[in-house]
């Protein structure tokens, strides 16, 4: 099977040796997004509700870049650094998935990349 690489220029570069996305056939895997301003190139920080709001847009300029949106978005991944923040993010998150949410599991973690509160990754399928 094919994979073509997917980049937006509307999203963080990747910090590391891996692609914003990948699309394999119909589905599209998009790496974890931190709240990384793009035209800033910045890190937010220090409020979870900015930093989530951030990650979804990162989110949404990848898919936007495969032709999808959240409505093609089947599965996330939530990684929070404190569950005590989960309300909120649930609540940013909750209003990019009005109706039929997809699947998705939050876990807290020790540490993120650059101590980031918040990163989200997705699966989405044409």
């Amino acid at each position: 099977m094919a994979k073509e690489v997917v980049y937006s220029p509307n999203a963080p570069e990747p910090i590391g040796p891996y692609s914003q996305a990948i699309m394999a056939g119909n589905t599209l895997f998009v790496s974890g997004q931190i709240p990384i301003n793009t035209t800033t190139g910045k890190v937010i920080t220090g409020d979870i509700v900015s930093e989530t709001e951030q990650v979804m847009k990162n989110l949404e300029a990848v898919l936007q870049e495969a032709k999808m949106d959240f409505l093609n978005v089947v599965k996330c991944s939530i990684f929070l650094s404190d569950m005590n923040n989960f309300p909120k993010v649930n609540e940013i998150y909750g209003k990019y998935f009005k109706t039929n949410p997809p699947a998705r599991e939050t876990v807290e973690v020790s540490r993120l990349p650059k101590d980031v509160n918040v990163e989200i990754s997705c699966i989405a399928v044409k």
